[in-house]
């Protein structure tokens, strides 16, 4: 692997699915020579969906990682799935990558889930550089996919290209900073903008300067003096503005006929960052950097943990310092050391042996027992915390039991790797029913999830109907409520009193907790006691025993004895004082909601909007567009399951959909 940071460019393809992410990086494979031939995903010989249900479904599952050279960078690329059931892969890679190429179909422009990536990418602060995709389909309109963006996501999107051809004619694009034509035939080929084009391209590039300088102090001191930006001045320009996430300069072309792949690749090394700075951690407390130097102490984050042919695999992106063969690693997350054994350059499903990686590298290791995705592995004389990526939380769940008694030990195993693989899946024991309780973020996902456990690991397993996760909260609150928590059985006994204040969160949601004592009347270590009670008794309501969520709780007053107040009183007074409120208040079940988008031909949206309302939906919105509608509708997740089959027999199988959570509504 290269050690000079500067070389290196980790960059992650993230978009709505059926969008072409996965066609973008078999041809960014391809071009830079890393395979021998291009892979599609219709025929299942796609590079990075090599699990057999990514080509059996024709949709990428699992995040992908790949390598490739161009202009002297290495290009660390991690192919992502777009479907958000999977969105825990996303955020993962997100947690590690230095930049992004977001992929745009040009028919759709902005769909769901390539907002919802894009969000995710502005928390992780991900720079990004947008390919609009498929400009050979019919009905592919450039502009309109600018629009989208604008609308859509908020951007200021600089287009550096300016498309030759529409729709089946597309052959090529005007590169706009250098006012070049790039075209695509037997062979690709650049020359001089045609004439046809080249008032047009002309007034784009005058837009393109103008926009810029409107952004960037150094272009427009330029622009005030000549009459147009310089090459160097404007790709200078760009690459600031993207870095800094003030605009998104934005590409095009067809990469299914590998249209558009060079220049993309070439502004990858042009505006996105390579690894650099210093990472942000902390450790006892105290926030710490490292500096992105080989040389420095290792320090690495775990994002991802795989079982295949080559064994344990923990997937790092190391921030700083070396690993080698042979190490010994801290993980600060369990406080247990490692050693290592093999350091691996990951190839999608093909693994190099390597001797060492250093600072910006993303590597697998093999021969760490019991790392985590989200863990931080670090040189053991030099400790630090990474911030973990965020976990999702679950809100589907199925029963999963062994259709043999015999093999439930082995059933007990296979799900608790699958959790370990996959941090978004959660596994439980039903305490009512004894039933094993499998939950994740979607159908899809626990279809997945069950049918990896039939394949591989050959279990005969027996599902349950899917379950939603329902959580309670609070409508009306309760004033002044008082619990006396006393217990004498001889020793030293219990003694706290504690008054509770309980009401709405409003607008913040989730639980907030404060104290309005005075007066010294219940002391600080005992206040963190009863607001650790009010969390215990935040696990099952009144309701229904499901989660509470959306509540402020105020300690208003209490009483301590000399001798038997302790922590573990005011604790169980917290617990059960809140548990005593909750059943005065006044109580309302929520349930996950999901926000749906319907592609579906004109003569199909009487069905569907009339499905939509059978199954509790609320229409938010409908678009018409070329040949079909878009519908837009909130739907209770319980409602949701069998939808793909109900959807295509009503519409004779022309209609797709697409969902992403929407938080929860009362049901």
């Amino acid at each position: 692997m290269r050690t000079n940071p500067r070389d290196l460019r980790n960059i992650g393809i993230l978009a709505h699915v059926d969008a072409g992410k996965t066609t973008v990086t078999e041809r960014i494979l391809h071009l830079t020579g890393a395979t021998y031939k291009r892979g599609d995903v219709h025929h299942g010989t796609t590079v990075t969906d090599f699990d057999p249900q990514e080509r059996d479904r024709g949709i990428t599952i699992f995040a992908a990682a790949v390598s490739c050279d161009w202009n002297g960078c290495r290009v660390n690329l991690i192919d992502t799935p777009g479907h958000v059931d999977f969105s825990g892969e996303v955020e993962r890679s997100l947690r590690v990558l230095d930049g992004a190429v977001a992929v745009f179909d040009a028919v759709a422009g902005v769909e769901p889930q390539s907002e919802s990536v894009w969000r995710r990418a502005d928390r992780h602060g991900v720079p990004r550089i947008a390919f609009v995709n498929k400009l050979d389909r019919s009905g592919a309109d450039l502009d309109h996919a600018l629009a989208s963006l604008r609308e859509r996501l908020g951007v200021t999107p600089l287009a550096v290209q300016l498309p030759i051809g529409r729709e089946d004619a597309f052959t090529g694009v005007v590169d706009l900073v250098r006012m070049r034509a790039l075209t695509w035939g037997e062979s690709f080929t650049e020359g001089p903008v045609p004439a046809e084009l080249h008032d047009e391209a002309v007034r784009r590039r005058h837009l393109l300067a103008e926009t810029v300088a409107s952004l960037h102090p150094g272009a427009l001191e330029e622009y005030t003096e000549l009459p147009e930006l310089s090459e160097s001045t404007l790709t200078g320009a760009l690459r600031e503005l993207t870095l800094s996430g003030e605009a998104v300069v934005v590409l095009c072309g067809s990469a299914y006929r590998g249209r558009g792949i060079e220049p993309l690749l070439d502004a990858v090394v042009a505006y996105l960052p390579s690894p650099g700075g210093a990472v942000q951690g902390e450790w006892e407390g105290l926030p710490e950097r490292r500096p992105a130097d080989p040389s420095a102490p290792f320090a690495a984050l775990a994002f991802k943990v795989s079982t295949g042919a080559a064994g344990r695999l923990t997937y790092l992106r190391v921030y700083s310092g070396t690993i080698r063969k042979g190490d010994t690693v801290l993980d600060t997350t369990s406080g247990r050391t490692e050693r290592v054994g093999r350091i691996l350059h990951v190839q999608a499903d093909r693994y190099t042996e390597l001797g060492s990686a250093g600072a910006g590298d993303i590597v697998a290791v093999a021969g760490l027992k019991t790392a985590r995705a989200g863990a931080t592995l670090c040189a053991p004389a030099a400790p630090l915390v990474l911030e973990r990526p965020a976990a999702a939380d679950p809100v589907v769940s199925v029963a999963v039991e062994p259709r043999r008694r015999t093999d439930a030990t082995r059933l007990a195993a296979a799900l608790s790797r699958l959790v370990e693989e996959e941090p978004s899946l959660t596994v439980r024991t039903d305490a009512e029913t004894g039933q094993t309780l499998l939950s994740g973020l979607g159908e899809l996902q626990l279809e997945v999830a069950v049918e990896r456990l039939r394949r591989g690991h050959a279990l005969e397993v027996a599902v349950g109907r899917p379950r939603v996760s329902y959580r309670e909260t609070v409508r009306r609150g309760v004033s002044g409520l008082l619990y006396r928590h006393v217990k004498q059985d001889g020793g030293a006994g219990q003694f706290a009193h504690v008054e509770i204040t309980v009401e709405p969160a409003g607008g913040s949601g989730g639980f907030v907790f404060r104290s309005a004592v005075t007066g010294g009347r219940v002391p600080r270590e005992y206040v963190g006691a009863v607001e650790a009670g009010c969390r215990d008794a935040l696990a099952e309501g009144p309701l229904g025993g499901h989660p509470v969520t959306g509540l402020r709780v105020t300690l208003t007053d209490g009483a301590t004895h000399p001798k038997d107040s302790s922590e573990l009183a005011f604790r169980t007074a917290g617990r059960l004082a809140l548990r005593e409120a909750l059943r005065q208040c006044e109580m309302v079940l929520l349930e996950p909601i999901s926000e749906v988008t319907v592609t579906v031909p004109e003569d199909g949206v009487g069905a569907v909007l009339g499905d939509l309302a059978a199954r509790r939906g609320r229409v938010t919105g409908t678009t018409t567009r070329s040949g079909g509608a878009l519908v837009t509708a909130v739907v209770p997740l319980a409602e949701l399951f069998g939808y793909a089959s109900g959807l295509r027999s009503r519409t004779q199988g022309r209609a797709s959909f697409t969902t992403r959570p929407a938080g929860h509504a009362p049901a």
